[in-house]
């Protein structure tokens, strides 16, 4: 067994224009202050990263290793979530999804489609430029809008999207498999992985790459109402990273897990604050150390009522507190009285 790694945070939802946010050196500095240890970057924001270089320079990579350096931190993983939902979209969300991509390609889905390959093969490349193992993603959909029909389903449209989704993404996984790097879905609603049961389809038509993994987050599952630590049970050979975030689900005689299209703080599920919630984090990190996950714990904040710095600061102590300092010797150890073959064949009564 391993210790997991961290704490670690997601800049994602805290970049933006204003001081200490809008800068990798200064959000590394605010995120080591309150006692991050390892930063997970997102590939699309320009104020962190340059993809582009990020591939094809190695001493730009450097340099960003040394900015981190200069706070005590490492880059865990780069994140494509918005590229890596390009790579799919159904035309329903073509409009929705448009500035998710480069202006010269908005409005054209095939360049768009075409763009966001290319983002991935890069990321591909910055990651292993980087030194890392793992990488953040979304499979992006097809077949979502299909997901509850009304009428039925025509016999085999559900097969035929995951047959184009997953060629879509082989020669990507291909990709990254050349440069040492994990893809790990994030299995989320929204995308056409988004439980187990999906997990598995999608990895059958990959032929069980290598480099097909799980980027495992409880609170989608608790939203969704499954059960997210058999869940890691089941998986666990995949997971390879990890996102902490907490999440509660308070159904009432008005609205369940589809909430009714009310707005974040009116659903019946919705994300909260690390501790705010009802996910089981001594359990879940109970069973990740069970099963040696060697990654690290990275806090993504999403939450509808707490300030986004409020919970950053109380993130990294949450998750500090959880992780296990895993044994190097059993707790009986003591009793031992030793033993050998003979002896062990004269207890069981064996000649």
């Amino acid at each position: 067994m391993r210790t997991i790694k961290g704490p670690a945070i997601f800049f994602a939802q805290f970049a933006g224009d204003d001081a200490p946010f809008n800068s990798l050196d200064s959000i590394c500095a605010w995120a080591a202050g309150l006692g991050y240890k390892g930063v997970q970057i997102p590939s699309w924001d320009d104020r962190l990263i340059d993809l582009g270089q990020a591939a094809e320079s190695k001493a730009y990579c450097e340099d960003i290793q040394a900015t981190l350096d200069k706070h005590g931190l490492a880059v865990t993983e780069l994140s494509t979530h918005l590229q890596g939902q390009l790579v799919a979209v159904h035309p329903a969300y073509d409009e929705a999804f448009d500035g998710f991509a480069a202006p010269e390609v908005q409005g054209n889905p095939a360049a768009r489609q075409a763009w966001a390959v290319d983002q991935m093969l890069k990321a591909a490349k910055a990651s292993e430029n980087l030194g890392l193992t793992d990488h953040a993603t979304f499979s992006g959909a097809l077949a979502w809008p299909f997901l509850y029909p009304w009428p039925q389903r025509p016999a085999g449209l559900v097969e035929t999207a995951f047959d184009e989704l997953a060629a879509r993404w082989t020669p990507i996984l291909n990709a990254f498999d050349e440069a040492g790097v994990n893809v790990c879905y994030e299995i989320h609603p929204g995308e056409d992985l988004h439980d187990g049961v999906t997990f598995e389809m999608f990895l059958e038509r990959v032929n069980n790459h290598p480099r097909c993994n799980i980027l495992y987050d409880p609170s989608h599952f608790v939203l969704q109402q499954l059960d997210y630590l058999s869940f890691i049970d089941i998986y666990h050979e995949r997971i390879k990273m990890f996102h902490v975030k907490d999440a509660e689900f308070n159904p009432t005689g008005r609205q369940g897990v589809y909430s009714g299209f009310q707005s974040w703080t009116d659903r019946a599920g919705r994300f909260r604050s690390l501790g705010d919630g009802q996910v089981d984090f001594s359990g879940i990190f109970s069973k990740l150390a069970a099963h040696d996950f060697a990654g690290w714990a990275v806090l993504e904040w999403e939450c509808c009522l707490k300030h986004p710095e409020d919970g950053a600061a109380e993130g990294a102590p949450f998750i500090s507190d959880h992780i296990i300092r895993v044994t190097e010797k059993a707790f009986d150890d003591f009793a031992d009285g030793g033993s050998d073959e003979a002896a062990n064949r004269r207890m069981l009564g064996i000649a």
